[in-house]
């Protein structure tokens, strides 16, 4: 995690961390069934842990894959941080379930195209373990689309990745839908000045 002073260096692509310079976070949450049985006590855990690294926030929102709000009252609109807001997240995220395709793509578009505005610093965190969307480079093309460079030469919105582990066949083999989603956010992160991190258990 790479605080506000972070600046990489010229030309220095080894530089690894999570620059967490932002004033506004949005969380793309996949709630799909693999991440629900292998995966959610770690959500959770790292959705504090990232909620933890922002001592204060000018607004938050959580949504699913799927571009679903996890509070419907506070659709299109920022939910104020506070404790009680970050408890309140938290707690709902324990049993939050809505439907999800296991494809960023829906969350990711609708994020940048509700909450983008030229003087707010935002990134987007997206957690998930698999993509089952048709093509790789079409999502790319549409985030690079809405998400493209602005005056300064930096991409409107950061996005950074989890990608979480899902369980190996007996040949120690990960599905092909896993390899997919590490593929996309990495070519994302890339791409939109963030940072994809591969976690284990």
């Amino acid at each position: 995690l790479l605080g506000k002073s972070y600046r990489r260096a010229p030309g220095d692509g080894t530089v690894g961390g999570i620059p967490v310079d932002s004033e506004y976070v949005i969380f793309v949450v996949d709630t799909s069934g693999s991440m629900q049985s292998f995966s959610w006590d770690l959500v959770q855990r790292k959705v504090a842990e990232s909620l933890a690294i922002y001592p204060r926030l000018k607004g938050i929102q959580v949504m699913s894959d799927m571009g679903e709000y996890m509070f419907s009252r506070y659709a299109g609109r920022w939910i104020p941080d506070s404790p009680a807001r970050r408890k309140a997240i938290l707690k709902r995220l324990r049993t939050w379930n809505p439907f999800s395709n296991s494809s960023p793509a829906e969350g990711i578009t609708r994020a940048i195209r509700t909450f983008y505005e030229e003087d707010r610093r935002l990134s987007i965190y997206v957690l998930g373990d698999e993509f089952t969307g048709p093509s790789i480079d079409r999502v790319v093309e549409q985030v690079d689309q809405l998400n493209h460079d602005g005056k300064s030469g930096e991409r409107r919105v950061r996005i950074h990745a989890l990608g979480f582990p899902l369980p190996t066949d007996h040949r120690g083999r990960a599905p092909l839908t896993g390899m997919r989603f590490a593929t996309l956010m990495r070519a994302l992160c890339e791409r939109n000045g963030g940072s994809f991190v591969g976690l284990t258990r």
